[in-house]
């Protein structure tokens, strides 16, 4: 398909598309946790194991498969390989609100992470049309808009929870459904047709999309910053519902309001406060910010005892949606538009070892220290586990700085 001029509506059109695929995977979080425990008829320290494992499922899959679709995104375009992905993540919604057992709940979600480039093809879209020097802002809506369908999505899920743990699974498959006839109608092409390179297997999979970094040494500091903070990161979604449940009791709306809060707190730091802090400080400084305040929030969450205790923590784990725009924004500027697809399915590939890594981790740690015969009891220890994960990334992220100023 011929691009066709995306005008000054187009990034308009991919932040409207990643709301509405965040709103359908927010509805599904506060119900996840009552779901397994009832196809598994275990606990919630136990469902957490199951729920880490799921995850896992999911990013061996992405892993895999991210970097075809992001080659295939530079080959045929953002379009088609966006629509495919959301079709996907309908029927993966479908399968999981029918599933009779927990295998079926792996099934859905390794199909949902071979097909999952959603995120990254948006991001191909946010690099075509954005000028380097409004790259960082920009990724920055794209988080905001990530942020806006968490407010919205986790509130309706928490409230349809009540209703049954399946519920929430059909009404996210609507909204991804109808997420594709949205796409299919408005969404324009944005590669050029002279942009467009040809297809190859030997850069199509997750060594030879890691070795893209490899032909741009630049980036080899960031990545390493990007994977410290990607694991740092996934201990929220790995974990926060059944830390939530068992720390202070909530139910599925408590999880949902709290998960809004976050969604509130993540478009303020990516819409107003990024675009501050850039402007003040720069990109490198931005990010260096955004990963010094969430490892006290991080901390500070592990430590909390009460409501009102973890949604303070919540405002400065937020801040860290500071220093992903900037750095991805960093590594867009230093390589070719006609690898800017290979480029974020790469960093896909990245996000999908640490979705390998972060699940098994942080699930485990809840889970070895909330069991019944644990010798020290201590539920905030995956949120202490990714408060060193931000610290290290800060780090790596200042070497890269003096090694390149």
């Amino acid at each position: 398909m011929t691009a066709r001029k995306p005008g000054r509506h187009a990034l308009a059109f991919v932040l409207v598309t990643i709301l509405i695929d965040t709103i359908g995977f927010g509805i599904i979080i506060p119900v996840i946790p009552e779901l397994i425990m009832d196809l598994s008829g275990e606990p919630i320290s136990a469902a957490a194991g199951y729920g880490g494992m799921i995850l896992f499922s999911f990013a061996a899959a992405h892993f895999i498969f991210a970097p075809v679709m992001g080659n295939l995104a530079d080959r045929f375009g953002r379009r088609p390989i966006l629509l495919i992905s959301l079709l996907a993540l309908g029927i993966d919604y479908l399968i999981m609100a029918f599933a009779p057992s927990l295998f079926w709940l792996f099934l859905g979600r390794i199909f949902a992470g071979m097909f999952g480039a959603t995120l990254a093809t948006a991001n191909a879209y946010v690099t075509d049309v954005s000028p380097p020097e409004k790259r960082a802002q920009n990724f920055g809506l794209t988080g905001a808009a990530w942020g806006l369908g968490f407010i919205i999505g986790p509130v309706i899920g928490g409230f349809l929870g009540e209703m049954g743990p399946r519920i929430p699974f059909f009404v996210a498959a609507g909204v991804a459904f109808i997420n594709v006839a949205y796409g299919f109608l408005v969404l324009p092409e944005t590669l050029k047709d002279q942009d467009r390179r040809t297809f190859e297997w030997k850069r199509a999979n997750p060594i030879g999309a890691l070795a893209h970094f490899r032909a741009y040494p630049v980036l080899l500091g960031l990545a390493g910053a990007t994977i410290l903070f990607q694991l740092a990161h996934d201990a929220n979604p790995a974990v926060f519902t059944y830390f939530a449940i068992h720390q202070f009791g909530w139910g599925e709306r408590e999880i949902g309001f709290a998960l809004s809060f976050v969604g509130v707190t993540v478009i303020f730091s990516q819409t107003v406060l990024i675009r501050w802090t850039v402007s003040q400080f720069g990109e490198v400084n931005s990010a260096f910010i955004g990963l010094a305040v969430a490892a006290i929030g991080f901390a500070a969450l592990g430590m909390a005892t009460t409501a009102w205790m973890a949604y303070l923590a919540l405002i400065p784990v937020a801040l860290m949606g500071l220093a992903m725009p900037a750095i991805r924004s960093l590594m867009t500027a230093r390589v070719p538009d006609n690898a800017q697809g290979e480029l974020q399915g790469a960093l896909s590939s990245l996000k999908g070892l640490t979705m390998i890594a972060a699940p098994l981790l942080m699930t485990q740690l809840f889970r070895t220290f909330t069991a019944e015969d644990t010798p020290l009891h201590l539920p905030g220890a995956p949120y202490f586990a990714a408060a060193f994960l931000m610290i290290s990334a800060a780090l790596v992220l200042t070497r890269y700085a003096r090694n390149n100023s």
